[in-house]
């Protein structure tokens, strides 16, 4: 097999990932977006001469998180616009393209974590690219004179390069899948309305998608709290003075002055200053109206959440800790929920405490109630989409019960649960049956990615109907009673104001 590929900007070298696959990893899509290109679209990378190392990952964009397993952003580090590739077929062929799109609140995380190593799909058949694209304020920040939403038109330029170059790594440019979890199943579903994206993919992906759109005037202001914390004004001048670490810090700042502030609205309960900003222009519309118009019905969409999506974020120390009625109260006001909907979820957990109660509401309100209304979105507008919910709980190695939270289906999906860096997620070591299920659902993924069709039914006539569920075979459901879906039909989950 060989590790030397030509790209439109030059050659690069890979290694063996596995006997029967190459990977090459940190790839420019476009130039580094610093400098001259600070707050602008993405432009064409430089071509180099000679043969590129392709054995490390690229720079991961500014931001201040520490991740289990991946990378830190270094202030100074620029290329951070690269994608990396895993194929089984150097040599030839034109198998489908899957291309990842990391989740982290558009705010932190790379290609780089280990959960997203390709090798495990593209035994699967696939060629698998991974990428990094500008998050925080340098990719989603409001910037008077600038466009926005840059991050996503990082996604569209590494989408073109893709279709420029899938060919020299066996990959098929006419039969490409864009998928993403989190944040990054949102990216998926604003790609799938964009103008600017429409031809550049086929399939489309999105494990939990995140509900949070927000309106320019949300973005705006957004920007001036973030301009003032780095004492800067909020302008163009102003913002650009700035380096990229002092608007990270800036932002820091921000984030735990709501963190400190129960007075202080939605943002209070786990604060997160970015989302793709509905201007009309760059992001043309709410991508659910976008889609029930038939914006995308040429895409097939496949769309999975898991049942206890909030639990994992609660673990983490990411949101408020809520324990009492008054509390809880206050929290659906700050939302503006209907009135019924926390009623109804205390009568379908009649034992749980508040904090059980909020985690239910809140993982519901972000993840799940958005995937259920996505799907059936897509296929209102004439589209093919297919639902699916990840369930599955076990014991962790210190007594605590491990849920079907937040990221856990992510192992499974790419197959790589046996790395013992995300025992955290899943909670220990792999069984037989967790081994059979990642089976399972790298074959649904790979399948959906070669022919549009996971292995079950799709949704009909805009209506859900009986979900796919993935949980290791032989275990019982998750005794986890859900409210009726119609005690969100009220809510308005699109745009959330904070």
């Amino acid at each position: 097999m060989r590790d030397v590929f030509e790209t439109t900007s030059g050659a690069v070298r890979g290694f063996r990932a596995a006997d029967d696959v190459v990977a090459v990893l940190g790839i420019p899509y476009a130039a580094p977006p610093f400098g001259a290109h600070r707050f602008r679209e993405p432009v064409p990378a430089a071509p180099w001469s000679g043969v590129r190392d392709g054995t490390e990952f690229g720079p991961i964009a500014p931001q201040s998180a520490e991740l289990p397993g991946a990378p830190v952003w270094s202030p100074g580090d620029e290329d951070v616009l690269t994608a990396n590739v895993w194929t089984p077929a150097p040599d030839g062929g034109r198998l489908p393209v899957l291309v990842w799109i990391h989740g982290g609140a558009y705010t932190f995380g790379s290609s780089a974590q280990p959960d997203f190593d390709g090798t495990a799909l593209a035994r699967a058949g696939l060629v698998v690219v991974t990428l990094n694209h500008r998050i925080g304020f340098e990719g989603f920040g409001r910037v008077p004179d600038a466009p926005g939403n840059r991050g996503l038109l990082d996604l569209v330029a590494a989408l073109r390069w893709i279709r420029e170059n899938a060919a020299a790594f066996g990959g098929d440019p006419g039969n490409v899948t864009v998928a993403g979890q989190s944040s990054g199943a949102a990216s998926v579903a604003c790609l799938m309305v964009m103008e600017q994206a429409r031809g550049l993919f086929h399939r489309a992906v999105a494990h939990s998608p995140a509900s949070v759109f927000h309106t320019p005037d949300i973005a705006e202001a957004t920007t001036r709290e973030i301009a003032a914390a780095a004492g800067r004004p909020a302008t163009a001048a102003g913002l650009a003075s700035a380096t990229p670490q002092e608007l990270v810090a800036a932002a820091d700042r921000v984030v735990e002055a709501y963190r400190n502030d129960p007075a202080s609205g939605s943002r209070h309960y786990d604060p997160s200053l970015f989302a793709p900003v509905l201007d009309g222009e760059t992001l043309p519309a709410d991508p659910l109206a976008a889609l029930a118009a038939g914006a995308s019905r040429d895409v097939d969409l496949l769309v999975c959440h898991t049942t206890e999506e909030y639990w994992l974020l609660d673990a983490v120390g990411s949101c408020a800790k809520l324990t009492t009625d008054a509390q809880l109260a206050r929290f659906a006001a700050d939302f503006g929920l209907p009135d019924e909907l926390v009623p109804g979820y205390r009568a379908a957990l009649p034992h749980a405490p508040v904090h059980d109660v909020h985690l239910a509401v809140f993982g519901d309100l972000l993840f799940v109630e958005f995937a259920h209304r996505l799907a059936e979105a897509h296929s209102e507008g004439g589209g093919r989409a297919y639902l699916s919910r990840f369930d599955r709980r076990r014991g962790g190695p210190d007594g605590t019960t491990v849920r079907a939270w937040h990221c856990a289906d992510i192992p499974f999906a790419f197959g790589n649960h046996e790395d013992h860096r995300l025992s955290f997620l899943i909670g220990g070591s792999p069984t037989a049956e967790d081994r059979s299920m990642a089976r399972r659902m790298v074959r649904a993924w790979a399948d959906f990615a070669a022919t549009g069709e996971p292995g079950w039914a799709p949704v009909r006539d805009g209506v859900a109907g009986p979900v796919h569920t993935w949980r290791p075979e032989g275990r019982p459901p998750t005794p986890l009673p859900v409210p009726p879906r119609a005690l969100w039909a009220k809510a308005d989950v699109p745009v959330l104001r904070p």
